[in-house]
C-alpha cells in the first residue's frame, strides 16, 4: 500500500503538490500540520498538508517528506475553505495565499549550511588563500551558512571555492530547516534554599558584611519580595538596587541566589475588566437595537454614523454580548495608526482579553497572536488588527467589526493575494456561521448600495454623541485670495486668523495635506526641465529635511542640485507643496508653538505613530500637519479646528472615484473638529468652491453624493452595475511589452461578449524600469462571473505557453477599487 500527502507551498503555484509518507505517518498527519518537504533539486520548504490519501500522481515521481514539523494542526480547516475561496476569486495562486497568511516564522526555508567532513584529511599547503579562510573558520566553528562565507572572503561569488573544497572532500552541504520563531525566556532570581531559615540569613549577612554592593543587592531583594510578594526578575533587581548585573552574577556564583528561567508572551495588555455598564446615549441605543434587530434576518449590517457619533461605544456592546456567548471578535481597522488609541479604549474595558496583530510587530510577537487564537484561549477573545488578522486561526469567531468599512487600505495592492479585507470578512463570516457589522461616517458606495438594496441592514446615526454641534464648514477661495494678495506662503489670511484664535484659546489645529515631502517638483526656470526618476516615470519630490530629491515609488534619490542638469542654469524653483513644506512655513508664522508632522516620513519605527499620537493627545504640539493618516478614526478632544490646504488635489486624480473618496476624505478630516463641547470649525481651501463635491462636504450631503455618483456609475459602466478586473502587463522592453498586451488584448475582446478596455498606459507608465500596460475588463452584474473568470484564466494561460510573452509579469487584480 502506498501513502501520499498533498500539499501546499509557499511559492507562487497554483496547483498542489503529492508526497510520499509511511502507513504511520499517514495515520498522523492531519489536515493543518506543516510538513518540510524538498522541492526543486537542492531546496526545502515548510508546505502545509490539505489531506492524505492513497492516489499514486501520475505524471510524476512522488518524492519523499523530510519531517513533520507539528505535534497539532496549527491551521484549520475552515481556513484552507477560506484561502482557496481567496485564491479563485482574486484570481491568484493557492502559494501566494498562504505565503500571505502565515507569519514568516512559521514559514521555514531552507538555509544551506556548510560543515567539514568528520575524517577528512587536509594538506594546508595545497589550499589557495580563499580555501584556507574556510577551512580555518571552521576550525573554529562546526557549521557556517552561505552568508557568512560571503563576509569572511568579502565577495559575492563564493561558489567556485566551495565548489573547490567539496572536490577535494573537505566540505559536506546540508540543507538544514531551522525553526525561526524562539519563545521569549525572562531570567527571575530567588534566594538559595540554604538560607530560609533565620540561622541562615544571620550567616548570610556575615558572608557579606564586606561586600557592600553585595548587600545592597540583597537588602533590596529582601524589600521587594515583601513588598511585591510574586516572582522577582533579574531586570527589575538590578534596576531598583541601581546596580549591575555581574553583581547578581557574583551572588550566583558564590550560591546566595539562584537564577531560574519562565517562558513570557511577548505582548501582554494589563487591564481589569470594567465592571460599571457602559451607559449609551439615545441615538446609540437606538442604533444598537437596531442592529440588533437587523442581525435577526441578515448577517451584515452597515452602521452609517455620523463623525463622532460614538460608535465605537456601540462595537464594545456588541463586543460583550458576543463575548459572554463565548465567542471570539474580529476587530479589523484600515491603519495601524488606529490600533494604538483603540486598544487604549477597548483594554479599558475589556482588560488582558485583547491581542492585536499586524505588520509593526515582530515575527515572534505574530506567531504567539497566532497560537492564542489557535488555541482560544482567554488573552485572544478580541482580536484587532490590520487586514492581515483577517487569516488568524479563529477557533470560535463569533462577530467581525470592519471600522471604516470605505477606507482603500482594506485592498491588498501588491503583492498577490490581492484581495480586499472587508469583502473577504464577509465570505469568512459565512464559514464560521458568525456577523458583520461594516461601520463608517461615509459608506463606499458598494455598500452603501447594498444597504440600500436590502442586501445587507441599514441602521444610521445622525447626530453626533451628547449633542455637539457638526463643524461649522468654511470655504475660502484661492484664486480671489492670490488676486487680493491675501496669501502668506500657502495660507490664506482666513484660515491664519482661524489658528491664532484657536492657539490663544489653548485648543489645538489638524492641517491636512495629501502629499508628503517639502514639493512634488524642482523646475529650472530657464529650460523647464524638471528632475525625473532614472528608472520610473516621475519626477522627484524635494526632501528639505535631507536636502534631496527622493522618487516615492522606487526610493531613489539624489543630492538636490545646485544647477539644472539640463541647461546648467543656477534659476530652480520648487513647484507644489507637501507635509514638509507646511511645517516649514508654520515654523516661520508661528515661532512659539510646538508643530508636529504625521506621514510615512515620520512613522516609520515600530511605535512611530504612538509616540506622535500621544504627544499629541497630551498637549505637547499645538498644530499637527499630517497626510491621509488623519483622516481615519483618531478621536483628539481638544481640537478645534481642522484646515485642508488645498482641496482641489483629490478631486481631480483620473480615477472614477476620484468624487467618491475626495467627499469621505473631506468629510472624515472634518470630522475630526470639535469633538467634545464646542462646536469645531473647517476652513476648506479650494479654487473651486462651487465644485459639487465640495458643496457636499459642506452640508454633509452623503446622499446627493450618492445620488449623483451612482447615476454616474451606471452610464459609464462601474461598480456597483459593473465588476472590474484589471489586467497589468509589465516588461522592461517597451515593444515587446506593447505588442504582447495588444494580443491579449485581441484574444480576450473576441472570447468575451463584454467591454474590454486597453491596452492602455496608465498616468505612470514605467517603475523601477519596467513599462506597464493594463487591460480592464468590465463584467456586468447581470453575466456569471465565475465562467467569465475561468475563460480569462484559460486565455492567461495561453498567453503563457506563447514563448516570446513569457517574461511579459502579468498581475490580476479583481474588484482594484
Amino acid at each position: 500500500m502506498l501513502f501520499f500527502v498533498e500539499v501546499i507551498l509557499p511559492l507562487s503555484l497554483a496547483k498542489t503538490f503529492t508526497y510520499s509518507i509511511s502507513e504511520a505517518e499517514y495515520h498522523y498527519i492531519k489536515k493543518g500540520m506543516r510538513v518540510a518537504v524538498p522541492f526543486g533539486k537542492s531546496k526545502v520548504y515548510t508546505a502545509l498538508v490539505i489531506e492524505t490519501h492513497q492516489n499514486q500522481p501520475t505524471l510524476y515521481d512522488a518524492k519523499e517528506i523530510h519531517q513533520i514539523l507539528d505535534e497539532f494542526p496549527i491551521v484549520t480547516e475552515i481556513q484552507i475553505a477560506h484561502w482557496q475561496w481567496i485564491a479563485s476569486y482574486y484570481m491568484c495562486a493557492i502559494g501566494d495565499v498562504y505565503r500571505g497568511a502565515m507569519p514568516s516564522a512559521l514559514l521555514l526555508e531552507s538555509e544551506t549550511v556548510i560543515s567539514q567532513k568528520t575524517d577528512a584529511f587536509v594538506d594546508v599547503s595545497k589550499l589557495s588563500d580563499d580555501e584556507f579562510l574556510v577551512y580555518e573558520a571552521l576550525q573554529k566553528q562546526s557549521s557556517l551558512k552561505v552568508q557568512d562565507v560571503i563576509l569572511i572572503l568579502n565577495k559575492k561569488n563564493i561558489f567556485p571555492v566551495i565548489q573547490k573544497l567539496i572536490d577535494k572532500d573537505i566540505l559536506v552541504l546540508q540543507e538544514e530547516m531551522l525553526d525561526s520563531y524562539k519563545p521569549k525566556l525572562v531570567r527571575y532570581i530567588r534566594l538559595h534554599c540554604k538560607y530560609d531559615s533565620d540561622q541562615g540569613l544571620g550567616e548570610l549577612l556575615e558572608a557579606l558584611k564586606n561586600a557592600n554592593k553585595q548587600k545592597e543587592i540583597v537588602l533590596t531583594y529582601f524589600q521587594l519580595i515583601a513588598s511585591e510578594k510574586k516572582p522577582l526578575t533579574v531586570k527589575k533587581l538590578v534596576d531598583t538596587a541601581n546596580s549591575t548585573s555581574a553583581v547578581v552574577k557574583a551572588l550566583i556564583d558564590k550560591e546566595i541566589f539562584e537564577d531560574y528561567y519562565i517562558q513570557e508572551d511577548r505582548v501582554n495588555f494589563n487591564g481589569e475588566t470594567r465592571e460599571d455598564e457602559l451607559q449609551l446615549s439615545v441615538a446609540q441605543q437606538k442604533a444598537f437595537d437596531g442592529i440588533r434587530d437587523s442581525f435577526t434576518h441578515k448577517e451584515v449590517c452597515l452602521l452609517h454614523g455620523v463623525t463622532s457619533s460614538g460608535k465605537t461605544e456601540i462595537y464594545i456592546k456588541l463586543i460583550e454580548e458576543y463575548l459572554l456567548a463565548g465567542k471570539q471578535v474580529l476587530y479589523l481597522l484600515p491603519e495601524i495608526a488606529l490600533t494604538t488609541q483603540l486598544v487604549g479604549r477597548l483594554r479599558a474595558y475589556f482588560g488582558n482579553k485583547v491581542a492585536v496583530f499586524h505588520s509593526k510587530y515582530s515575527n515572534n510577537e505574530r506567531v504567539e497572536v497566532w497560537n492564542q487564537v489557535l488555541k482560544n484561549s482567554e488573552k485572544a477573545q478580541i482580536v484587532i488588527g490590520a487586514r492581515s488578522a483577517l487569516f488568524l486561526p479563529f477557533a470560535n469567531l463569533g462577530f467581525i467589526i470592519v471600522d471604516e468599512e470605505h477606507e482603500q487600505t482594506f485592498k491588498q495592492i501588491d503583492p498577490a493575494p490581492r484581495y480586499h479585507a472587508r469583502d473577504a470578512a464577509v465570505v469568512l463570516m459565512k464559514f464560521h456561521k458568525a456577523k458583520v457589522l461594516l461601520g463608517s461616517a461615509t459608506p463606499s458606495i458598494e455598500t452603501y448600495f447594498n444597504a440600500s438594496t436590502d442586501k445587507y441592514g441599514l441602521v444610521e446615526i445622525k447626530e453626533r454623541y451628547g449633542n455637539v454641534m457638526m463643524p461649522d464648514i468654511e470655504l475660502v477661495d484661492l484664486k480671489d485670495k492670490y488676486f487680493r494678495k491675501k496669501m502668506k506662503g500657502h495660507f490664506s489670511d482666513t484660515l491664519i486668523e482661524g489658528i491664532t484664535n484657536a492657539i490663544a484659546l489653548g485648543e489645538q489645529v489638524i492641517l491636512f495635506q495629501n502629499r508628503r515631502g517639502y514639493s512634488p517638483l524642482v523646475e529650472c526656470m530657464t529650460c523647464g526641465h524638471v528632475p525625473h526618476c532614472q528608472q520610473c516615470d516621475v519626477s522627484l519630490t524635494y526632501h528639505k529635511h535631507k536636502n534631496q530629491l527622493r522618487c516615492h515609488y522606487c526610493g531613489y534619490s539624489i543630492a538636490k542640485p545646485t544647477h539644472c542638469h539640463s541647461c546648467s542654469s543656477v534659476e530652480l524653483t520648487t513647484k507644489g507643496f507637501g507635509t514638509e513644506q507646511i511645517q516649514q512655513e508654520l515654523l516661520s508664522l508661528f515661532p512659539d508653538n510646538k508643530i508636529g508632522r504625521m506621514d510615512q516620513d515620520t512613522t516609520r519605527g515600530k511605535f512611530g505613530f504612538e509616540k506622535i499620537i500621544d504627544s499629541f493627545k497630551n498637549r505637547e504640539v499645538d498644530i499637527l500637519v499630517g497626510t491621509q493618516m488623519l483622516a481615519k478614526g483618531l478621536d483628539f478632544d481638544n481640537v478645534s479646528l481642522v484646515g485642508i490646504m488645498n482641496a482641489d488635489n483629490m478631486l481631480f486624480h483620473p480615477d472614477f472615484r476620484a468624487f467618491e473618496r475626495s467627499f469621505q476624505m473631506m468629510t472624515q478630516v472634518s470630522g475630526r473638529a470639535g469633538r467634545s463641547e464646542k462646536q469645531g470649525k473647517v476652513i476648506i481651501q479650494t479654487y473651486n468652491p462651487d465644485h459639487n463635491t465640495i458643496q457636499q462636504v459642506t452640508s454633509n450631503d452623503y446622499a446627493g453624493m450618492y445620488k449623483e455618483q451612482l447615476y454616474d456609475r451606471q452610464i459609464y459602466k462601474y461598480p456597483p452595475y459593473f465588476r472590474i478586473i484589471k489586467i497589468t502587463l509589465k516588461h522592461r522592453d517597451y515593444e515587446k511589452l506593447k505588442e504582447g498586451a495588444l494580443w491579449l488584448y485581441q484574444v480576450i475582446s473576441q472570447n468575451l461578449n463584454i467591454p474590454v478596455l486597453g491596452p492602455e498606459e496608465p498616468a505612470i507608465n514605467r517603475i523601477r524600469n519596467e513599462y506597464i500596460r493594463t487591460i480592464i475588463i468590465k463584467i456586468p452584474t447581470t453575466i456569471s462571473i465565475v465562467s467569465t473568470k475561468s475563460t480569462i484564466q484559460k486565455m492567461l494561460n495561453s498567453f503563457d505557453s506563447v514563448a516570446q510573452y513569457r517574461a511579459i509579469k502579468v498581475a490580476i487584480n479583481v474588484d482594484f477599487y
